[in-house]
């Protein structure tokens, strides 16, 4: 159970058919083209899930672009030349294990669903290992309840025919990343020349998904917000503000070992303390920015058969979802090297290496990784509520698709035109919604349940007085405010 801000009684949402229910109702997320079925593994954002996503999006750009003065953001294309693949190691690496049913010949990843059935993790097995487990606990189709085949491995990117023959191959990008390491060199010149060099993209990216499942955790077009910290490799033990976080604490799991709250500078002895630095960076994050509940957040280590073939060192980040069934990776701390920069001075045949601090080198890259559309997910299910037949989301008020919504107790006597006055002059400094549709309770509840931070309401008072009710989203309590100062009063409880 959950507890209010003032100590009433939530009760959580249970599962993933509710969430699926409230993210249509509410206009946060629905399938793609339902009008003709519906696209598996796509989703579009209704007009207030593309409010919370855009919020989303420019509260990481604003912290994590802010953490240097050296960190920028760039946009670059979702199509990308068969070579910078080639490069990367994704033509050949890229690839998740596939298994068919025999009757129905419906795929299926072979890892996640011996996952479902004995509850443990068995990413990075090999093909053959999964075939074994399958036939050893006697998994059937999860359809059809069908023979399945022998496990074999799939390359997840998009191919295209790029041009008017189609002769050209390209590929839709896997991960935002590679197009941070095409312009690195173009960026470090602009940018006059220094380290550490952070490149940002926010955008889309896209995986031939085997199953996808479980709404937007695990979709075929996705948005991932990546920041890409080029680097001198010799300077990975060290950061120029560890001691800022050295006595934090993260919630760490290690491979076999269960969660420990353990310090940067306990962990920084067998993990480099530029790396460490930032996954403090990232919990805070999610802890301070994303108001994510305590214990709801962990880093867990990857295995050497789990990590993603680029990295040296790999956490990800996880989160704690009911609707998810427990831990689910938002995202990851990926040490790649100079991997992916030598990947492409090799197949390009031009130098990727640079002058700085005196001497010649290939800058390693440190990459912290989030899945923007999973992280949207969980929050809405982590804030979301009920309070009795109530039900709400508690998002942070710089996430909260609405801040204020103002409505006109009746539609009549000049409330309608007065409450529109209102809301036009608070809408030149938040974001703001105008009801006048049904009972003001049932305005109220549609309210709370996408998250707005406050409830206005012009009433006959207003009209005499110039003071207005204004009903906070969490404890439902109600204050009269003078119209002149309402905005001020805002500003001071958004604080």
């Amino acid at each position: 159970m959950l507890l209010s801000a003032r100590g009433g009684r939530c009760i959580r949402m249970p599962g993933i058919d509710e969430m699926e229910a409230l993210a249509k109702r509410r206009g946060f997320f629905w399938i793609s083209s339902e009008l003709y079925g519906g696209a598996a593994g796509f989703y579009d954002y209704g007009p207030i899930g593309c409010l919370l996503k855009k919020k989303l999006e420019l509260s990481w750009k604003r912290y994590f672009l802010g953490l240097d003065s050296n960190f920028f953001e760039i946009d670059a294309t979702t199509v990308m030349p068969e070579k910078v693949f080639k490069a990367s190691g994704h033509l050949e690496n890229f690839v998740d294990p596939i298994v068919r049913c025999r009757k129905c010949r419906t795929a299926h990843r072979a890892d996640q669903i011996m996952e479902e059935l004995l509850h443990e993790k068995f990413e990075g097995l090999a093909p053959q290992q999964l075939t074994e487990l399958i036939k050893k606990h006697g998994v059937k189709c999860p359809k059809c309840s069908g023979q399945l085949g022998e496990a074999e491995v799939f390359n997840m990117m998009f191919k295209l025919g790029v041009g008017s023959t189609g002769e050209t191959v390209a590929y839709l990008r896997p991960e935002t990343a590679q197009g941070a390491y095409v312009n690195f060199q173009q960026c470090f010149e602009v940018l006059r020349k220094r380290l550490p060099l952070g490149l940002a993209i926010v955008g889309r990216a896209f995986r031939n998904e085997i199953s996808p499942r479980q709404l937007t955790s695990r979709m075929r077009e996705f948005t991932q917000a990546e920041l890409q910290i080029f680097f001198d490799s010799e300077k990975v033990a060290e950061h120029p503000h560890w001691n800022s976080v050295k006595d934090y604490k993260l919630f760490a799991m290690r491979v076999g070992e269960q969660v420990k709250e353990v310090t940067c500078e306990q962990l920084s002895k067998d993990v480099p303390k530029f790396y460490v630095y930032h996954m403090a960076i990232v919990q805070k994050f999610f802890l301070d920015v994303l108001h994510v509940p305590y214990r709801k957040f962990r880093f867990r280590q990857l295995s050497d058969e789990e990590k993603a073939f680029y990295n040296k060192y790999h956490w990800d980040m996880e989160l704690d979802s009911e609707a998810l069934g427990g831990f689910k990776e938002m995202g990851g701390v990926h040490y790649r090297t100079d991997h992916d920069l030598a990947g492409h001075q090799k197949v390009s045949g031009k130098s990727q290496d640079i002058f700085f601090d005196g001497k010649r080198f290939v800058p390693h890259v440190l990459e912290l990784s989030f899945g923007i559309d999973r992280i949207l997910l969980c929050l809405l299910d982590l804030h979301y509520a009920k309070d009795g037949e109530r039900a709400l989301i508690k998002l942070p008020h710089s996430l909260a698709p609405f801040t204020v919504a103002v409505f006109p107790l009746v539609n009549k006597d000049g409330l309608p035109e007065k409450a529109m006055e209102v809301h036009n002059s608070l809408k030149k400094h938040f974001d703001c919604f105008y009801d006048d549709s049904g009972s003001i309770g049932k305005r109220y509840y549609r309210q709370d349940e996408i998250g707005t931070f406050a409830c206005i309401t012009v009433d006959h008072d207003t009209l005499t007085d110039g003071t207005v009710t204004v009903r906070d989203r969490d404890t439902t309590g109600q204050v009269r405010v003078k119209i002149t100062e309402l905005e001020n009063w805002l500003r001071e409880r958004l604080k």
